[in-house]
């Protein structure tokens, strides 16, 4: 009797296959081969295949590859520790950006020896060649199998609505399931709650490292236990692993809180609170830069600048639906204007206040202050509005994540004819600023509705994510799917920018909304004078400011361009004597706006000139007998590099042109070729 065989598509061909194989027989062939995705959804090689199977393969090197074998390196990482600590008890091990992390609840935190202890049993576990192996379980089997693991019984007691992406990794709605890690001999020597999956066996993670432990919430919530995160890297070979280590080296090193503080940017004080940076003068001064060529920018392109208040009343947030879709992320309210008379009875009930998270319900009342024509349309408010975000003092990260944010904020309302056009001219426009700002590497992620949260009817989210696709589509740029990720409102498209060490950051978001007007009663007289609802088009280009601060200070590691540099010239005389005339030609700079600074120290001319490099000052302005002599001043640049004996006339017109010309100078080289 023939052996029964099912058709599937394997890899977009279609193909007969014995009934009874699954990937593992498949792909014998191809090592590289780690999984599969299976109709639309990555799986265990192991897992078996049916007629009509859509069967793509999953390589090592892939992205969903990586991110596999980072997961399993989750387990091979919990399984050591629970063998050193068997009392450990196990939260959740999800795969972050270049790797993994997994928590854990033990009587003492983990020591940097504890670390090494746990990397070297890893490894002797690896070389065992452990396969990972998926039961699916009900409900009560799990619970028996978890009796002595409290945070995984909390996870299979959570509801879908319940469970966010990272606690994900270990439970599924549709179904629960085990993975046991099984040796050699085929015992079972560990299991854990998952839905994978996972590689064939543990010899397919081949470069790993324990990087770090940290204390953490369980599930984020600082109202729960605290637990111990155990972070770790894994790559598909030690030549990426080097690499990466390379890269957070660089990173390190680059750090913009670190650096924030060795150049007088910033600081935190304790007794302002988390998340709440007060910028320094010279930090002040980039902001400034900033802020400054923005408006420019923006007035060019025929914005209108509009203020707004910092706290409003709770009915506004109610109409926007901030209340119902963001509120666990805005600060608790204010009870407000409540008036009693003498007797202690209320004769004017209060109201509550909030601090504003969005600047985007301020703004549609400014659009329906009075009636709108058509032929103001369209209209471009903008404002540099400061907004305030309930972030967990956990979770606040320097400038990057902060309670307290500026965003430079844009509401564009148009008709719906108006809109493709307008989409495209917001994306020209966002990207001849950024890079403006030194910033030239960029792809684009559209993000689409969330199906558990948003407002509006399925066809106007899907005329809007289309228009928004296609305009992507049309710059060129490569576009990725970001699937859920829209806020309640509307799609949005976001422009993720690569810095000088490769890392990526989304910047600048672009959102269509069809909903917020339609809440707010936004309406415009049409040509045929009907009353017609605008298109509301949300722009935020920095992000905010103080986390663009942040990426530029890191992407040029603090040594920025001349036009941004917060001392863009410091002077040095060689001997006090010569200071009174320095100190003319810097006040002449100064007169034209050139940030400068004077050394006045009593230090040595040396020590003078190794601070100035420390600091990153871009022009060093050196004066001497000779240079005095000859009416000149003698430039030095970051990389030490000079330039002597330059008249005094040509030196201010050659920094006043290069601070124009938003150029960037490390070397006599650069300054060269700007001036001839």
């Amino acid at each position: 009797m023939a052996e029964q065989t099912i058709s599937i598509k394997l890899d977009g061909e279609a193909k007969e296959v014995d009934a009874h194989q699954t990937g593992v027989e498949l792909f014998s062939q191809d090592k590289d081969i780690i999984a599969v995705r299976l109709n639309g959804e990555p799986r265990d090689l192991y897992t078996p295949l049916h007629d009509g199977d859509d069967v793509e393969s999953i390589r090592l090197e892939s992205p969903d590859g990586v991110a596999i074998m980072r997961h399993s390196a989750t387990h091979v990482m919990a399984q050591a520790v629970q063998e050193i600590r068997p009392d450990a008890k196990l939260g959740i091990g999800p795969v972050i950006e270049n790797g993994f992390y997994y928590d854990f609840d033990v009587d003492t935190p983990f020591t940097p020896d504890d670390l090494k202890q746990i990397e070297q049993h890893m490894r002797r576990i690896v070389k065992q060649s452990q396969s990972f192996r998926r039961r699916v379980v009900t409900e009560a089997e799990a619970r028996e199998e978890e009796r002595d693991q409290p945070y995984k019984l909390e996870l299979i007691g959570k509801k879908e609505a319940e469970i966010d992406d990272e606690a994900a990794t270990e439970v599924s709605t549709g179904e629960l399931s085990m993975y046991d890690n099984i040796d050699r001999d085929g015992k079972v020597v560990w299991t854990d709650l998952c839905k994978g999956p996972h590689l064939p066996n543990t010899r397919y993670i081949k470069a790993f490292a324990i990087e770090r432990s940290a204390a953490a919430y369980w599930l984020g919530d600082e109202h729960n236990p605290t637990m111990q995160r155990l972070y770790g890297t894994a790559w598909p070979n030690k030549d990426e692993l080097k690499a990466y280590r390379t890269r957070m080296e660089e990173a390190a090193k680059r750090d913009h809180r670190k650096l924030g503080q060795e150049m007088d940017l910033f600081s935190f004080p304790d007794e302002i609170g988390p998340g709440l940076p007060v910028f320094h003068p010279k930090g002040a001064a980039i902001i400034n830069a900033m802020e400054d060529y923005s408006r420019e920018m923006h007035r060019k392109a025929h914005y209108s600048f509009v203020q707004t208040p910092h706290i409003t009343k709770a009915a506004l947030y109610q109409t926007s639906g901030h209340l119902s879709w963001y509120k666990d992320s805005m600060f608790p309210p204010m009870h407000l204007d409540e008036t009693k008379d003498e007797q202690g009875n209320t004769t004017r009930p209060g109201v509550d206040y909030y601090m504003k998270p969005m600047n985007c319900p301020m703004h549609n009342l400014i659009f329906q202050s009075r009636q709108r024509s058509y032929r103001e349309l369209p209209l471009r408010l903008f404002e540099f509005g400061m907004v305030y975000r309930y972030e967990k003092s956990g979770e606040v990260h320097g400038l990057t994540r902060v309670r307290a944010l500026t965003q430079d904020d844009s509401h564009i309302y148009c008709t719906r004819g108006q809109m493709k056009d307008e989409l495209k001219s917001i994306l020209n426009f966002i990207l001849k600023v950024l890079k403006d700002f030194g910033l030239n590497d960029f792809y684009l992620e559209l993000s689409t509705k969330d199906p558990k949260k948003f407002v509006g009817s399925d066809e106007i989210w899907q005329e809007a994510t289309s228009t928004l696709e296609e305009v992507g589509k049309e710059s060129g740029l490569e576009l990725v799917s970001d699937p859920g990720g829209a806020a309640f409102y509307g799609p949005k498209i976001s422009v993720q920018a690569r810095d000088a060490i490769g890392r990526t950051w989304q910047i600048s978001t672009i959102q269509l909304d069809f909903n917020e007007p339609k809440l707010f009663g936004l309406e415009y007289v049409a040509a045929d004078g009907s009353h017609q609802q605008p298109v509301m088009i949300h722009r935020a280009l920095f992000g905010s400011i103080e986390r663009f601060f942040a990426i530029l200070l890191e992407h040029y590691a603090g040594a920025f361009p001349v036009w941004l540099a917060p001392v863009q010239v410091t002077g040095i005389p060689v001997a006090d004597e010569f200071t009174p005339y320095l100190k003319s030609f810097v006040e002449d700079l100064e007169d034209h706006l050139v940030r400068c600074e004077i050394d006045y120290s009593d230090d040595r001319f040396g020590k003078k000139i190794r601070n100035a490099s420390k600091s990153k000052v871009p022009f060093t302005l050196i004066v001497g007998g000779d240079d005095v002599a000859k009416q000149a001043v003698s430039f030095r640049f970051r990389d030490g590099s000079q330039l002597n004996g330059v008249p005094q006339d040509q030196a201010k017109a050659w920094i006043l042109d290069i601070i124009a010309r938003r150029a960037q100078v490390n070397s006599a080289d650069d300054f060269a070729a700007l001036t001839k």
